[in-house]
């Protein structure tokens, strides 16, 4: 049976191809903030709305590819309660540090597979990364060091790299942290038989 990543993300595809796990990639057509948006207002938390956004790719990509397992995958980020979205430039990126700085913030990471427009299988896991004490001089070397790539995440860092000298302690698993909760989705793969157990 074919199995699809509805997602573009090179790390996800990292992932699975590190796993072993023989797929093909077909992103998702879905406007994220516009889904997003009723379900916030309609007072969802981070970790439901990460959960539906999977769902969304899933049967997305679902509807073009008939007969085949199809993984969506989504992340969001909670501070002080509120819904938070990649940094649009370095400006905000200092201000989400700031923001963060001395506080614990909720990493959500979904997933769900389809077949044939019809959701298998659902999961949410939740890692608490909490922040260290920054001063604002620190804020200012780290994101001068990474540049650009402090845009190509919600919380301006990427744990795998230099981000992980912004944390004093993290409580969820590497996998969580990184937007692939990959034992829980390698256990469900195991389950369906579509691969090796």
């Amino acid at each position: 049976m074919t199995f699809v990543l509805a997602s573009s993300s090179p790390f996800r595809a990292e992932l699975l191809t590190k796993a072993g796990l023989i797929f093909s990639t077909d992103a998702a057509d879905i406007e994220e903030r516009a889904v997003e948006a009723p379900l916030v207002e309609s007072g969802l938390d981070a970790a439901d709305v990460a959960a539906v956004l999977a769902e969304a790719k899933a049967l997305d990509v679902s509807a073009r590819h008939p007969g085949a397992l199809v993984l969506g995958a989504d992340q969001t980020m909670a501070l002080d309660g509120e819904l938070l979205h990649k940094p649009a430039n370095m400006e905000e990126a200092r201000f989400r540090l700031l923001a963060m700085s001395g506080k614990a913030h909720a990493l959500h990471s979904a997933l769900a597979l389809v077949r044939d427009g019809e959701t298998l299988w659902r999961h949410v896991s939740t890692a608490h990364m909490h922040v260290r004490t920054l001063s604002p001089a620190f804020i200012g070397r780290y994101l001068a060091e990474v540049g650009e790539a402090a845009l190509q995440s919600v919380g301006a860092y990427q744990i795998e790299g230099a981000g992980i000298r912004l944390f004093d302690r993290v409580e969820g698993d590497y996998f969580t942290i990184i937007g692939m909760p990959m034992l829980p989705l390698l256990a469900e793969l195991r389950r369906l038989d579509m691969i090796d157990g």
